[in-house]
């Protein structure tokens, strides 16, 4: 059974669910993340559980104030081996920098005509914000898709100091 809550951020609300399950809180010694998105999504078979994602509430708070670079949150996510591999590529992408869809391909083993597989892979990342798909661009530099918005990875890369604040 999922659990979920919601936190705010500088970004909107951010849907945070967990695996409910005894098994799962035995093995990780509490709520193993199995998503987390900007806004809604939450299913009606859902039970909202607030207290079971304090941990995950506060590396988020310390991201968001600047003060944490990096997540350290139990998670069970589950998807094919190559969207794991992919998963885990993206995971290593260090705080404040960028890399593109070619060269986290090439780090994966994925040939170049794979580089649709790697995006594909990324946009089905189940844990936005925790494993850095926003760190990933277009060979040009530029902000191609991302699931919480191009604007949310715009922002989330100016947070990082990844890209420069924007004058309007």
């Amino acid at each position: 059974m999922s659990i979920y809550t919601t936190i705010d951020s500088p970004l909107g609300e951010i849907l945070l669910v967990g695996d409910g399950t005894a098994l799962t809180r035995v093995a990780f010694g509490g709520t193993a993340l199995t998503g987390t998105a900007f806004g809604g999504g939450v299913r009606p078979e859902w039970r909202r559980e607030p207290g079971a994602f304090a941990e995950a509430e506060r590396q988020f708070r310390e991201y968001f104030a600047g003060e944490r670079t990096a997540f350290d949150l139990d998670h069970a996510t589950t998807g094919t081996a190559f969207q794991e591999g992919v998963w885990a590529a993206v995971a290593a992408v260090p705080y404040g920098t960028t890399t593109t869809y070619g060269e986290l391909a090439a780090s994966v083993g994925a040939p170049r005509d794979r580089i649709r597989a790697v995006g594909a892979a990324l946009g089905a990342n189940p844990l936005l914000v925790v494993r850095p798909c926003h760190r990933v661009v277009g060979a040009n530099g530029s902000l191609t898709g991302y699931a919480g918005g191009v604007e949310r990875k715009h922002a989330l890369l100016t947070l990082e100091g990844a890209l420069q604040p924007q004058l309007i």
